[in-house]
This record gives structure tokens, C-alpha cells and sequence, in this order.
């Protein structure tokens, strides 16, 4: 019980060790400590400062040692208890005029008697020119270094993220790397932010010390020759001597976390040691040693007087190593020409064996050079971090990561034009107008205003372009105003969305798939293995799907409905209807009226939904079905949907076709080119939507119509 007992309060003091230190710190600020306890807590301190600067020196990066402001202000308060402490027992305790005395601090004597012996006033210089380099140099120049980092790091963070953010869109770096720059960058703002605050509590250790000290030695005269009837130079003698020694104790840490944080903050933000660095710089120039070493010879023979027996051998030593630097140098110089001639050799032996392939860029946005400045990142620019946002956002509604998109300018380009490509081939462009806002009449505008006439790229909306000092009357005229950034990431979000499944690819499915297999890899195995669906047919099932826009976010659901109905076919256009069967209520709740729930729709009739039928075909090769029609029933057919779509649009609803199942694909196929915007639903994804969603018929469709 007992072994048991001190085990728990040994692993109830591990786990709250900075609790506890602090408590204690506290104890010793108030609480009389005897002066063994003292003593430990000295040498504690000194140890602990040493700790501190060993890990300062064998950090690489100053960031790296996040703990740093907070363990500086912790030993400060520790230095400063044991500080107050020590006081107490030099003040409290009797002192002895010559010798040894056992009531006092032992470490203290000692420093007291190494640096003083039994000459005062040389122990008092030593202390003074300790205290005026601590405060003049180190500690000083430590200080105005942290608020010049803290200032130059906190101006350069919008430019460092910017540029994180090219590097991202560019394809240089992925989204995890991304990430960890900006947590890095982040982190160093957030590190030299505090460095600032804690140089100030590390210079005011040290001027806590010194006054301190001068309290011991007024305080020791006056309790010495009143006390303890002390004549003068007894006084003067033992409590000097104290000072001298607790004042050492107390200000050789100090001193040392002053030369830490120095040595911390006047670090390279480079990720090799300082150690490392050493060694790189001062053994680059072997020539240097050499002439030095040469210096050294002839000053012994300017000097003589003896000094030829050390200038000679050092200067001989200086030269050696100049000779072994310069030849190591050299080796080094060597060793690399021969490492770049074979890595020239191999990138041309694979430029051979590449055929000079250039890939073509998935996503690439170009631009004509006035519109450079929306993506300069010195410029504060904010297209790159849209740009970034709608990839996100378009991997979070569509379910699969988006390709990076490449920004490059083009020279070809009118200069206030932009071009969105997919795989080469221009998928959209507009021209806009820098300096100027595009204002577009959504129906709420009371008061219309002049400018130049223009259409929203992304939306064909007509709207006006206005000077941007205008944007206060143009909104209080009821227009909806957007920047040219928001102009051009709105089009290109339209677009992604427009041409989602050209983006999605057997790689993009590879990813899918993985990312399943970590939660469900029975699922997997069963698509892959037992059902033996290909990624060919996954890819083409979700392709399917978001042509259509709906998202492909629910993989769980979609794998599982192809794994149930693999066995009775493999055609992935079944399977979209099966899948899409499945997603029913995601599908209907798209399209539903938020407030109350309901789709409006126009039914397709039944005299039509059976030509339809009739006239479907079914490619051998699994390719998509489409509707043969004769040009009589073409003609037929595209008249009553445009009857119908005139008055579903009069209303202001969006266009929705709801059909039997087994023509769903059909109907969609047959007017995707005439009326691309037009949904098409099975009234098996209106089942499967169940009582979440109702149905208002608002009209229907027919021959007669």
C-alpha cells in the first residue's frame, strides 16, 4: 500500500510538475526557507538557465522553441523568489566578521570567495562590469532586436500568405503543405509577437537584481552596525562579501537567459543548426586561416619578448587549418561539378526518353496583362485567395477534389480580357473593367442609372459598369454591385460547376475509393472484388451524375446501390438510375422550394412519355441511349416542351421535368442541347424522397399543349 501510495503522488507530481513549480515559487517568495533549501533552489536555477540555452543553441529555427517567452518569464520569477529568499537569510541570519559562516548560503560564499578572495573591491569591479555588459549589451541589444523581428515579421505575414497562396494555385505545393506554410508563418508571428513581451521581462529581472542588490548592501550596514554592533569595516567587509556572492547567484542565470534570448532572436529562420552553420561558414575560406596564421608568425618576430613561442606554434596551427579548409573546398567543388554533369545527363537522357511531353494543365486561367495587378500579391491582390476558396468550396458541394488552376498571363489576350480553359480549350471568357464595379438590376433597382452596358459572364444577366466611387449611390439605387475579383472567381465557380464531370477522372475516382477504404473496406472489396465493377464504370456513374449537378459527395450510398445492382447489369447508365433512385430525396431537396418544401414541376404525359419509348435506341457498345425521333416528332416534341417551359418561366420557378423512370434518361437526352438548363426527375426519385417533399403540377406536358 505504501509502494502503491508514493507511486501516485509521484505520478500526480509528473503530471502537474508546472502546477506544482509554480506553487512552490510562490512559497518561497513569502515562506522563510532554511538555507539548504535555498542552496538547491540556486543551483536548480543555475541549471535550469544552462538547460535553456543549450536548447536555444541546438534549435534550428527560433519559432521551433514556442515555449520560449513563457519559460523566460517563469525562470524570471523563480530567479527573482530565490533572489528574495536569499535576502532574508543574509539580513536575518547573524553574520560573522572573518571566515566561514554555517548560517549563511553556501553558494553564495562561494561565489562570494571566487570572484572577491579576500579583496573587496575587486570582487565589486568584477560585479559591475557583469552588470553593465548584461545591461547595456546583452540584455539591450536582445530587446531591440525582438521588437524589430516582432514588427518586420507582423508586416510581411499578408505577403508570405499571398504567396502561399500562388504557390497552391499553381500547383507548386499541394492543399496539406499549403496548410502547414501558413500554420508555420502563423506561428512565427504569434512566437516573435511574444519574444517582444518577453525581453521586457528579462531586462526587468535584471534591474529587479540590481536594486536587490544595492538593498542588501545599505540593509546589511544598517542591521550589521545597529544589530549586530558591527564597527564599520566589519560591516563593510562581511556584507559586501554576501552581496557580492548572492548577487552573483542571482544575476550569472539571468545573465545566461539574456544571452539565450540574444542568441534566439538574432537567428536565421533557416531549418540547420547553429552548430551547422558554423561549421559551413567558417570553413568555406580556407585563405583566411592561412593569413592569419602568417599574421600571427610575423607579428611574433615584430614582438619578440617571448611572445614567439606562442604567436609561432598558433600561427603554424592557423595555416594548417587554411590548407586542410581550402583543400576540402576544393574537393567539395569537384565533388559537385561531377554530381551537376550527371544530373544534366539524366535530365536529358529522360527528355529523350519523354519525347519532350508537355502535359496539358487541367485548369488554367489566363489573363490579359491590365489584369495583371488583380492577382500581384505585393499588391495585396485578393483573386489567388478566391481562387483557393473555390476549389475548396467546390470539392465541399461536389464531392471530389478540383484540379489546380494555373494562373499565367497572355500576351495574345485583349488586355482587359480573361480566359477560363479545361485541358486547353477555352471553357469561358469575358472582358471587365479595372477601377470600375459591375451593377446588375436583379428587379429591385427604383432608380436606374447611366453606364456603359455589359452582361454578368456568369449568369448572362444585363448590368452596367460603374466608376468605384459610385458604389454607394449605385446600391442605393437598389443594383447589386460586384468587384472585378468577384466577377471573375463567381464565372469560374459557374463554370466548374457547368463542366464538373470533364474534371472528374479515373486518378480523381483512385482518391474516392482510398479515402472509403480507411471507414468501409468491406464496401470497397465488395464493388471492386465481388461485384468486379471497374473504376471505368464507377467514373463514368458519378460523371453521369454530375452532369446533371447532383453531387457526389454521399460515396457510401452510391458504391453500395452499384454493388446491389452489379449482378444484374453493368451498364452504367442503369446504374445511374439506380444510383439516382438512391439519392432521391438529396436530388428532389435541391430542387425544392425551401420555405415550404414542394417542387413545382411539368408532368410529362403519357401519350408522350410512350413515343419517347418507342422511338429509344440503345447503342451495342454501352454508350449513352438517346431518342431516334423523325423530324414530324421531333418537331412535335420540342414545340410542347417550349409551350410548357413559357409558362413555368412567366411564373418565375425553375424549370422541372417530372417523368416515369424508363424515360427519365431519355427525356433528359433528347433536350439537353435545345433547353440545357432544364431538370429532369423520376417519379422514383420523387418516391424515394417520401413525405420530405410534395409535388405541385403546374402544367403538363402534351401534344395538345
Amino acid at each position: 500500500m505504501a509502494n502503491e501510495r508514493r507511486g501516485s503522488i509521484l505520478n500526480y507530481l509528473q503530471q502537474n510538475a508546472v502546477g506544482v513549480a509554480a506553487v512552490l515559487v510562490v512559497f518561497l517568495l513569502f515562506i522563510p526557507m532554511s538555507k539548504v533549501i535555498i542552496d538547491l533552489c540556486m543551483i536548480l536555477n543555475l541549471a535550469f538557465s544552462i538547460i535553456i540555452l543549450l536548447v536555444v543553441v541546438y534549435t534550428p529555427r527560433a519559432s521551433d522553441f514556442q515555449t520560449f517567452p513563457r519559460v523566460a518569464l517563469f525562470q524570471a520569477l523563480f530567479g527573482f523568489a530565490i533572489n528574495i529568499s536569499s535576502t532574508r537569510l543574509i539580513l536575518a541570519s547573524p553574520a560573522r566578521a572573518a571566515g566561514y559562516s554555517p548560517e549563511q548560503s553556501a553558494m553564495v560564499q562561494a561565489f562570494a570567495n571566487i570572484v572577491a578572495g579576500k579583496n573587496i573591491v575587486i570582487g565589486f569591479v568584477i560585479f559591475i562590469i557583469l552588470i553593465v555588459f548584461q545591461v547595456l549589451v546583452v540584455t539591450k541589444g536582445a530587446s531591440r532586436v525582438s521588437e524589430v523581428a516582432a514588427r518586420f515579421s507582423l508586416d510581411s505575414m499578408n505577403q508570405k500568405l499571398f504567396d502561399v497562396d500562388n504557390r497552391l494555385n499553381a500547383g507548386v505545393i499541394d492543399e496539406t503543405e499549403a496548410e502547414r506554410l501558413k500554420t508555420a508563418i502563423r506561428r512565427e508571428i504569434d512566437f516573435y509577437s511574444a519574444m517582444d513581451g518577453s525581453s521586457k521581462f528579462v531586462s526587468g529581472s535584471v534591474k529587479a537584481g540590481i536594486f536587490i542588490t544595492v538593498v542588501n548592501l545599505l540593509g546589511g550596514f544598517i542591521i550589521g552596525m545597529a544589530m549586530n554592533h558591527m564597527n564599520f569595516d566589519s560591516a563593510l567587509s562581511t556584507y559586501s562579501t554576501l552581496t557580492i556572492g548572492d548577487g552573483l547567484t542571482s544575476q550569472l542565470p539571468t545573465l545566461i537567459i539574456s544571452v539565450a534570448t540574444g542568441i534566439l532572436v538574432t537567428g536565421t529562420k533557416s531549418d540547420e543548426r547553429l552548430e551547422d552553420l558554423l561549421k559551413k561558414e567558417f570553413t568555406s575560406y580556407g585563405q583566411i586561416y592561412q593569413i592569419v596564421g602568417i599574421v600571427l608568425i610575423v607579428a611574433s618576430l615584430a614582438l619578440r619578448n617571448g611572445t614567439q613561442f606562442l604567436l609561432i606554434p598558433i600561427g603554424a596551427l592557423f595555416v594548417y587549418l587554411g590548407v586542410s579548409f581550402t583543400k576540402k573546398k576544393q574537393k567539395e567543388i569537384i565533388t559537385a561539378k561531377q554530381q551537376e554533369e550527371k544530373n544534366k545527363a539524366t535530365q536529358t537522357q529522360n527528355a529523350v526518353d519523354s519525347g519532350n511531353i508537355v502535359m496539358l494543365d487541367p485548369l488554367s486561367l489566363e489573363l490579359g496583362y491590365a489584369l495583371i495587378p488583380l492577382v500581384d500579391k505585393e499588391k495585396g491582390a485578393e483573386l489567388l485567395e478566391r481562387i483557393t476558396r473555390i476549389r475548396t468550396e467546390a470539392r465541399l458541394d461536389m464531392g471530389f477534389d478540383i484540379p489546380k488552376i494555373r494562373i499565367q498571363d497572355n500576351m495574345t489576350l485583349d488586355p482587359n480580357t480573361y480566359s477560363f480553359k479545361i485541358e486547353g480549350i477555352e471553357a469561358g471568357h469575358a472582358s471587365i473593367r479595372l477601377g470600375y464595379l459591375m451593377c446588375m438590376d436583379t428587379g429591385a433597382v427604383t432608380e436606374p442609372l447611366k453606364g456603359e452596358q455589359t452582361k454578368d459572364p456568369a449568369f448572362g444577366m444585363d448590368a452596367i459598369w460603374l466608376p468605384e466611387d459610385r458604389r454607394s449611390e449605385a446600391e442605393s439605387a437598389g443594383y447589386v454591385v460586384v468587384d472585378p475579383p468577384t466577377i471573375i472567381s463567381t464565372h469560374i465557380t459557374e463554370i466548374i460547376r457547368s463542366h464538373a464531370a470533364q474534371m472528374l477522372d479515373r486518378q480523381s475516382v483512385s482518391v474516392i475509393m482510398d479515402k472509403v477504404r480507411e471507414k468501409n473496406p468491406v464496401l470497397v472489396d465488395e464493388v471492386l472484388n465481388t461485384a468486379k465493377l471497374t473504376y471505368g464504370t464507377i467514373e463514368k456513374v458519378m460523371q453521369n451524375l454530375l452532369e446533371e449537378k447532383v453531387s457526389i459527395r454521399n460515396y457510401i450510398k452510391i458504391l453500395e446501390t452499384m454493388a446491389n445492382y452489379a449482378s444484374v447489369s453493368h451498364n452504367p447508365w442503369d446504374l445511374t438510375a439506380k444510383v439516382r433512385e438512391a439519392l432521391g430525396l438529396q436530388i428532389c431537396m435541391q430542387y425544392a422550394d425551401p420555405n415550404d418544401k414542394k417542387i413545382r414541376v411539368m408532368r410529362l404525359s403519357q401519350e408522350l412519355s410512350e413515343l419517347i419509348a418507342d422511338k429509344a435506341y440503345y447503342p451495342q457498345d454501352g454508350s449513352k441511349p438517346y431518342v431516334a425521333f423523325d423530324p414530324v416528332d421531333h418537331r412535335k416534341w420540342i414545340t410542347a416542351v417550349s409551350n410548357s417551359l413559357a409558362k413555368f418561366n412567366n411564373l418565375g420557378y425553375m424549370p422541372v421535368i417530372l417523368c416515369v423512370s424508363a424515360v427519365r434518361q431519355l427525356v433528359r437526352a433528347s433536350i439537353e442541347r435545345e433547353q440545357p438548363g432544364v431538370v429532369v426527375i423520376s417519379d422514383m426519385e420523387m418516391y424515394a424522397a417520401g413525405t420530405n417533399v410534395s409535388v405541385e403540377i403546374i402544367d403538363e406536358i402534351s401534344a395538345e399543349s
